[in-house]
């Protein structure tokens, strides 16, 4: 098993801790900090392993990170749509 899996499986290990964690803020912070630390992981994931193995981590990064996601997709949305008429 490569290095960069095993960062890879350290950072799922600690994206559950960071959401088992009570906060102020409903984790947008660890959030933030795991997507900043999960995007260069994944690059380095899919260089040695392949792009098969990078989409895998992927889906398990969206998996974790799902609130992200959903309001990204929302924002993407309104940017191409345009904003909804009240």
């Amino acid at each position: 098993m490569s290095i960069s899996l095993v960062a890879a499986f350290i950072w799922v290990i600690a994206a559950n801790v960071a959401a088992m964690l009570p906060s102020n803020d409903n984790l947008w912070r660890r959030a933030y900090a795991l997507i900043a630390v999960g995007v260069p992981l994944l690059g380095w994931v899919t260089y040695e392993n392949g792009p098969l193995i990078g989409l895998i981590c992927l889906a398990a990064g969206v998996s974790l990170l799902r609130w992200p996601v959903r309001y990204l997709g929302r924002w993407m949305r309104r940017k191409t749509v345009g904003e909804p008429a009240e």
